[in-house]
């Protein structure tokens, strides 16, 4: 007998949750899960190792941990709720690289030591003004496939 999938069937409750994770979306659950590991791994051990050395850039990277892991939670999660939580939290994370990278080169004394949104993410390779761009992207992507459906 040949396999079947099952798709997700709506209930009383709304429509049915689909993943936000599929398709293209694989990748940037894929890229927001090795940005939550690297961010949290390296700002966790700043954090314990050398907090007195640049208290306010690993704080800040902690917090980029954070909202990274949001995103990906959000996204492998699914559903409508899920894709505004993470279509503000990507907004968020543009406004954080922005604003974070602004201050970087305008106040490099502040940062003894990079973020990960130091000078837009350069130290990352830019990703970090990427990702979320094409995270709102996807998202907005999202939800206009779900109200034409």
């Amino acid at each position: 007998m040949p396999e079947t999938t099952r798709t997700p069937q709506p209930t009383e409750a709304g429509p049915a949750r689909r993943s936000l994770g599929t398709g293209p979306g694989r990748l940037l659950v894929a890229l927001y899960g090795v940005f939550t590991v690297a961010a949290a791994s390296r700002s966790l051990y700043q954090l314990l190792a050398q907090f007195d050395r640049a208290p306010l850039a690993y704080g800040l990277s902690a917090g980029s941990a954070l909202v990274y892991g949001f995103i990906t939670f959000s996204l492998v999660r699914g559903g409508e709720g899920a894709r505004r939580a993470a279509f503000a939290c990507c907004a968020l994370e543009l406004l954080g690289v922005f604003g974070i990278g602004t201050w970087t080169l305008l106040d490099p004394s502040a940062f003894p030591d990079a973020t990960v949104w130091s000078d837009y993410g350069m130290g990352y390779l830019f990703i970090p003004v990427f990702l979320p761009v094409t995270g709102l992207l996807w998202l907005r992507r999202s939800r206009t496939e779900r109200t034409a459906a």
